[in-house]
């Protein structure tokens, strides 16, 4: 089975949600600190918002920050945010093989389905889970082996495809094998994904030809 994560791997996305992070401080004349940024990158939007309400004392509930963060990705997703070079043809390469995909995500339910739907690719996913309802962040090694449960393939036969050393390492924790997918986000942690990752691609134009050997 393979296993496609989405914000950086598929779509190029990552820059959207640090951007959604910095607007939603700069109205409140908040300060980005590291700190948070490490906190609240790639988690999950309960867990994230959570944090910032308490971290920056906000009056405003945890539903209602979500809120305002997917009001402000929404058009991305929709309308903006391309897909990663080869990406599509890749997936659709791997489709055409009978080769079985899910797609296993901390993006938020609503931008997801918009951007699948976006690049007619939501049918290639079977199933399309999300992190946010496992209730589980990527960085936790239960999140893949309930994954594993639900898709009903044991974690020795499935490749995790995801640009983010945590949650590649993460993943290989639980008994996957990972495939390393470079982002700009990451940059400086690229020696780091070579090393947990089985394979590595600075783009899924590399695996049109040779995708067969993974």
């Amino acid at each position: 089975m393979y296993i496609f994560d989405l914000d950086g791997t598929i779509t190029d996305t990552n820059g959207v949600w640090q951007n959604v992070d910095l607007e939603f401080l700069a109205r409140r004349n908040l300060p980005h600190t590291p700190e948070y940024q490490r906190m609240v990158e790639r988690s999950i939007a309960p867990i994230a918002a959570r944090f910032t309400k308490e971290y920056y004392h906000l009056p405003e509930s945890p539903e209602d920050i979500m809120a305002e963060w997917d009001r402000l990705a929404e058009r991305h997703y929709r309308e903006l945010a391309p897909l990663k070079p080869g990406a599509e043809a890749f997936l659709r390469q791997c489709a055409a093989q009978g080769r079985p995909m899910a797609l296993f995500t901390a993006c938020r339910p609503a931008m997801c389905r918009a951007a699948l739907d976006r690049f007619h690719l939501t049918g290639l996913f079977r199933p399309i889970v999300f992190a946010e309802e496992l209730g589980l962040e990527k960085r936790d090694p239960r999140c893949f082996l309930r994954l594993s449960e639900l898709l009903d393939v044991p974690p020795e036969h499935c490749t995790l495809f995801d640009d983010s050393p945590d949650n590649c390492a993460t993943a290989v924790k639980a008994g996957m094998s990972a495939a390393g997918v470079y982002d700009a986000y990451y940059e400086a942690r690229q020696e780091e994904l070579k090393s947990v990752c089985s394979w590595y691609v600075r783009s899924f134009e590399e695996l049109l030809q040779e995708y067969s050997q993974l």
